[in-house]
Order: structure tokens, then C-alpha cells, then sequence
């Protein structure tokens, strides 16, 4: 099973490698601004994870620079588990106004960065 999926997840790492979406272009005033509203936000993934994939697919797709955290670490493994509640991914932590927002499911987070940047 172990060699099914890590042939499965170079196989989708490889697609989107050779099909990524284009970025979206803005003036340079409007992607400082937005690359300064980023600055807060995280996204816990595994490399390989299609759902994780979807979400790095559309934050390439609107040109946003979201800190990637790779959760198989044990540090960051422990710091999800522990803040976020559970040990999930795609996982978006969001940092606003002093308080900490962890966001499960890559619709969920696709949507909250439609919402908040398109």
C-alpha cells in the first residue's frame, strides 16, 4: 500500500508540476500589500496531498505568497495537533488582530482566499 500511494503522490506532485496554473498579475503596490497580509497567514500541508495540492494550486493561481509548513515534521506536527485541535491538512492558520484561526478543508480554505484576495 505504502508504494501505491507514494507512486500515486509523485504522479499528482508531477502533474502539477508540468500543468500549474498561471499567476495573476498585479501593479507592485497591490502585491506588497497583499504579500503583507499573507505575512499572517500559514498553510500546514503534506507535499503530496491532493487536497493540498488544490490548495497550493490556487494560492499560485492568485499570486499569494502563504508560508508552507510541512506538517510531517514532529515539531510542526505538534504545534497542529496541539493549537489546531487535530492533526489534519490542508490546515490554514490564520493570525489577525492577536488571535489565532485554524481552518480545516481545502474548500473551506479555497474559499476563505477567494473571499479575502480575489
Amino acid at each position: 500500500m505504502f508504494i501505491i500511494r507514494w507512486i500515486l503522490g509523485r504522479m499528482i506532485l508531477l502533474l502539477n508540476f508540468v500543468f500549474a496554473p498561471k499567476k495573476r498579475q498585479r501593479p507592485p503596490e497591490q502585491q506588497d500589500i497583499i504579500d503583507q497580509q499573507t505575512q499572517s497567514l500559514a498553510l500546514y500541508q503534506y507535499a503530496a496531498c491532493p487536497f493540498c495540492v488544490k490548495v497550493r494550486r490556487e494560492m499560485r493561481r492568485q499570486n499569494l505568497n502563504i508560508n508552507l509548513v510541512d506538517a510531517k515534521q514532529a515539531r510542526h506536527k505538534a504545534i497542529l495537533t496541539a493549537e489546531g485541535g487535530k492533526l489534519q491538512v490542508p490546515c490554514l492558520r490564520i493570525e489577525q488582530d492577536g488571535q489565532t484561526q485554524w481552518l480545516y478543508e481545502s474548500k473551506a480554505i479555497t474559499t476563505y482566499l477567494n473571499k479575502r484576495f480575489a
